[in-house]
Parts: C-alpha cells; sequence; structure tokens
C-alpha cells in the first residue's frame, strides 16, 4: 500500500544488509570498520602535513587537503550508519535521515568532482604554461575552487531531496544499498518521478559528465606538449607529474561509472553486488587518494615522518 509522506509521522526506509550472511555480519563489518579507520588516519595525515610544511602550501597540494577533507565527510556521512546496520541489526533509517545522507553522498561527489577538475587545470598550467602557473593558480583562486565546488555540489544536487520530498512510497520501502542514493529512493516511489529522473540525470551529466570530458581534454592537451619535448626521459619525467592525478581520477570515476551501470542494466544481478558497488565507491576513492598522493610524493611522506617522530 502507498503511503503519503504527511500521513506518517515517521515515515522510514529499509537498509540493505548482506543477503545469506545475516548471521555474519561482524566479519564484513570489521573490514568495512578497518577501511574506514585506515581513510580517516590517512586523510588526516594528509591535512596535518599540509598545514605543518609550509613548502606544502601550493595549489596541488591544497587541492590535495580538500579531497581529504571531501573524503572524511562523505565516509562519515555514509560508514558509520552502516556499521550500526551490520553490527546493531538497525536497518530503519527515517525518511528526512535518508534524504539528508542521499543529499549529502550526491553533494560532496560533485564538489570531489570539481576538485579533480580543479587539479587537472593546475597540472595543465604547471606543464603547458608554466610562468604564468602562479599568477593564474594563487592562494586566493585555489580557495575560490574550494568554495565553488561546494556551492556547486548543493545549488546542483539539492533540489534532488526536494522532489522527493512530497511523493508517497510503496511498501515495503526496501533499498538495494546499506545507504540512500537517489535512484535508489526514486525507483520506490508510487508516483510520476519523471521530474526526478530528468533532473537527477541532468545534473549528474553537467556536473560529474562535464568535469570528466574536460578531465580528458586537459590532459590531452597535456600529452600534446608532452610529445613536443625532444628527449623522452624529459617526456617521462614532466608526465609523471600527473600519474598521482590520474590514478585518483580513475579512482573516483571507475566506482562511479560502475554503480551507476549497475543501477540501470544490473537489476537482474545479485543484491549482493549492489551492496559491494556502494561500498566501493564511497570508501575507495577515500582509502586510495592519500596512499597514492603519500607514496608519490616524497614532501609529504617526510613531512608525516617527522610528526611522526615528535609525537614519540
Amino acid at each position: 500500500m502507498p503511503f503519503s509522506n504527511s500521513s506518517e509521522l515517521s515515515p522510514s526506509f529499509l537498509l540493505a544488509g548482506l543477503p545469506g550472511l545475516e548471521g555474519a555480519h561482524s566479519w564484513p563489518a570489521t573490514a568495512l570498520c578497518s577501511a574506514y579507520v585506515l581513510a580517516v588516519l590517512a586523510n588526516g595525515a594528509v591535512l596535518l602535513a599540509v598545514r605543518a610544511e609550509p613548502s606544502l602550501h601550493a595549489p596541488m597540494y591544497l587541492f590535495l587537503c580538500m579531497l581529504a577533507a571531501i573524503d572524511l565527510a562523505l565516509a562519515s556521512a555514509t560508514v558509520p550508519r552502516t556499521l550500526c546496520l551490520y553490527w546493531l541489526g538497525s536497518r530503519r533509517i527515517g525518511f528526512g535521515a535518508c534524504l539528508t545522507q542521499m543529499f549529502l553522498i550526491h553533494a560532496l561527489s560533485a564538489a570531489e568532482s570539481t576538485v579533480l577538475l580543479a587539479m587537472a587545470a593546475d597540472r595543465y598550467v604547471a606543464i603547458c604554461h608554466p610562468l604564468r602557473h602562479a599568477a593564474v593558480l594563487g592562494g586566493r583562486a585555489t580557495a575560490k575552487v574550494g568554495l565553488l565546488a561546494l556551492a556547486r555540489g548543493v545549488l546542483f544536487f539539492l533540489p534532488l531531496p526536494l522532489l522527493l520530498l512530497p511523493l508517497p512510497f510503496c511498501g515495503p520501502r526496501q533499498l538495494s544499498h546499506s545507504f540512500c542514493l537517489h535512484q535508489d529512493v526514486m525507483n520506490l516511489a508510487c508516483a510520476n518521478t519523471t521530474p526526478s529522473v530528468v533532473y537527477g540525470l541532468t545534473a549528474i551529466l553537467l556536473v560529474m559528465g562535464l568535469d570528466a570530458v574536460l578531465i580528458c581534454l586537459s590532459y590531452l592537451l597535456i600529452l600534446r606538449a608532452v610529445l613536443r619535448l625532444a628527449a623522452w626521459r624529459e617526456r617521462l619525467k614532466v608526465f609523471s607529474t600527473c600519474v598521482a592525478h590520474i590514478c585518483v581520477v580513475l579512482a573516483f570515476y571507475v566506482p562511479l561509472i560502475g554503480l551507476s551501470v549497475v543501477h540501470r542494466f544490473g537489476k537482474d544481478l545479485a543484491p549482493l553486488v549492489h551492496i559491494i558497488m556502494g561500498n566501493v565507491y564511497i570508501l575507495v576513492p577515500a582509502v586510495l587518494n592519500p596512499i597514492i598522493y603519500g607514496v608519490r610524493t616524497k614532501q609529504i611522506q617526510r613531512t608525516i615522518l617527522s610528526l611522526i617522530r615528535v609525537t614519540d
């Protein structure tokens, strides 16, 4: 039976556990908790290192700090609630809490996509127009990028929960993930969802889709500039400065595309696939981003090690 959100005092949804593993949730919960703790420690270490070392106050590292902060916020908006599901069996999530979590996931993902685009622009200017790098990407410009990333995420994705708010939903209101996503919640509505479908697709194309195209374009221009260099060793040295960013872009977009494909074409897939892809989308960038830059950047390694020695 459909219900109206205004007719029920506390409408709610049921989060998805791990099908077939209801009696063994402690093992996946422990793995999820370990990944979350690793993400918090690694991203926190990057934030502390950049703050403590003045030589790291360059646009590339400031953008990395933005990524770390966004990844921490995104993981914290989802993983603690998922751990309550696995450890305590608390599957029910309120309608307002679900919409809030959904908004945070999509808005923060849009902000991360914007920062990745800014990092690609930083690499393009640094390689193709090195003399203009300091003028184009100074401290104020970097701060404006951070504000723009947040504003872009909020403005584009705030309408998503507002479009779902007046809709009636059908029981048993079972979600296919352990957290709330727009398409997942929208599929449970017992009304015309065309405006929500159209706006959601438009927002994703104008943010993540456009950013992906511009990132690819920036690397095509970088590749053209690198190929103009005479020596292969010099080409490899210049392009190696982009390797970390390319890995971070792949860590963000590959799970995002995989999750979108599963939603669009994976109706016949096992429910476990949806749940795993959702957790991968949330945690893989948060865990890999600081590790990738930590391995590739000696300044960050040295600063973190010096901070550890000081605390000892």
